[in-house]
C-alpha cells in the first residue's frame, strides 16, 4: 500500500502525476456542480423558455468557471479572486445581440453556484454546500413554475388606422388589433403618430407561456 502510494505521488517537474485523493475530490466536486447546473439549465430554464440559444453558453460557462476557480484556489486569491470573476463575467455583453435581463440573470446564478461549488473549503460542510445548491435549484423553479407563470410579452407595430388612436377609439382600437393578430392583447401603448402618411406607432403587451424573453416585432 505504501509503494502505491508513493507511485501516486511521483512529480515530475515538482508536480504531481497523479493524487488518487485530489482527483477523486475534482471528480466528485465537478459532477456534483454539473448535475446542478444542468438541472437549473435543461429543466429549468430551457423548459420554461425553450430557447436553445444560451444552453451551449450556459453550460460551457459553467464548466469553465468552475474549474478556473477549483484549480486555481490553491493560489490563494479565494474571495477577491471569486469577486474578480462575478465582475469580469457579470459584465459579459455580446455584441451580435443585447442580452435580455432573464438571460443575465440565469448567468448570475450559474456563474454564482459553480464558484460556490469549486471554493467551498474544509470549513464548509457537505450539508451546507448540498443544501446551497438544492436552495437555489427550489427557488428558481418556485419563481419560474409557481409565481411566475405568466410572461409578458410585446409587439411593435405599425398601424394605419389612425382615426381609432383617439382616446374614445381605444377599446375599437384593441379589438381590431386583437383580431388582426390573434392574440389577447392586456395592453398597449401609442408611440409616434404620422399624420402624412396617417400611421401610428403601436407597442402591443400579451402573455405568451411559451416563449418568456420579451421580443419585438417590426409589423409593416
Amino acid at each position: 500500500m505504501e509503494f502505491l502510494t508513493n507511485t501516486l505521488l511521483l512529480k515530475i517537474f515538482g508536480i504531481e502525476i497523479f493524487s488518487l485523493i485530489d482527483f477523486a475530490e475534482l471528480a466528485a466536486r465537478f459532477a456534483f456542480n454539473l448535475i446542478v447546473n444542468v438541472v437549473i439549465i435543461r429543466y429549468i430554464y430551457y423548459r420554461t423558455t425553450n430557447r436553445k440559444d444560451y444552453l451551449f453558453t450556459y453550460l460551457l460557462i459553467s464548466i469553465v468557471v468552475f474549474f478556473i476557480c477549483y484549480l486555481l484556489e490553491n493560489v490563494k486569491l479565494e474571495l477577491g479572486f471569486a469577486l474578480g470573476l462575478f465582475a469580469i463575467f457579470g459584465i459579459i455583453r455580446y455584441r451580435t445581440t443585447q442580452m435580455p435581463i432573464r438571460e443575465m440573470t440565469y448567468l448570475f446564478v450559474i456563474i454564482g453556484i459553480s464558484v460556490i461549488n469549486a471554493l467551498a473549503n474544509k470549513k464548509i460542510s457537505y450539508s451546507e454546500l448540498i443544501f446551497t445548491n438544492f436552495a437555489v435549484i427550489v427557488i428558481v423553479w418556485g419563481l419560474e413554475r409557481l409565481w411566475l407563470l405568466k410572461h409578458e410579452s410585446y409587439k411593435k407595430i405599425t398601424y394605419e388606422k389612425i382615426e381609432l388612436v383617439k382616446p374614445e377609439n381605444h377599446h375599437l382600437l384593441k379589438q381590431d388589433l386583437e383580431n388582426r393578430t390573434g392574440l389577447k392583447i392586456t395592453r398597449f401603448e401609442i408611440g409616434q403618430i404620422n399624420f402624412l402618411n396617417d400611421t401610428a406607432k403601436i407597442k402591443i403587451f400579451y402573455y405568451d407561456n411559451t416563449v418568456v424573453s420579451t421580443v419585438t416585432v417590426e409589423e409593416n
